[in-house]
């Protein structure tokens, strides 16, 4: 092979790699469950809807049992909330809600999702995450409220979170 050609070469296999490199560097990973930013699957009329029960159910007081606005708890709320709003039918008891859609990540959380809490010895709450680590429940002592999960108190009683089909 002549000088000639083999500089040739070289310099075209010099341009190819740089080229290339060049290309991987815009490289953006496809959204998975690793890296997936929740915000940009976010439906904004579901949090609509969460903010529109908050609103109506705010400062009514625990009741075990209660579906009124008399008193609720946490899985009435839960029940009505997903009845009312979305006209999706869950079932009444935080141990069944807790079986209901899909398993998803604290980390993947999106508006709607059903968020739950080992909060004592036979103990389970639930609440209907919103956005930004916020989720709307009933606090037995404080009534329906919202919260956020990375306060210390739900942090450390977060079990798993749930992903039910919206309608």
């Amino acid at each position: 092979m002549s000088a000639r050609l083999y500089c040739s070469l070289l310099t075209v296999s010099t341009l190819l790699t740089s080229a290339l490199l060049a290309g991987c560097s815009g490289f953006q990973a496809l959204p998975g469950p690793g890296n997936q930013s929740s915000a940009q699957f976010e439906n904004p009329d579901v949090r609509s809807r969460l903010y529109n029960e908050y609103q109506q159910w705010q400062g009514t007081p625990h009741r075990l049992g209660g579906l009124s606005e008399r008193g609720i708890d946490c899985s009435g709320l839960v029940y009505v909330t997903f009845r009312d709003a979305f006209n999706t039918q869950l079932p009444r008891s935080t141990r069944q809600q807790s079986s209901q859609g899909v398993p998803v990540s604290r980390h993947s959380l999106r508006s709607g999702d059903l968020v739950f809490f080992d909060t004592g010895m036979n103990s389970r709450h639930v609440g209907i995450y919103i956005e930004q680590d916020k989720f709307l429940h009933v606090s037995s002592s404080r009534g329906v409220m919202v919260s956020y999960l990375t306060s210390d108190y739900w942090k450390k009683r977060f079990t798993h979170a749930r992903r039910v089909p919206i309608h």
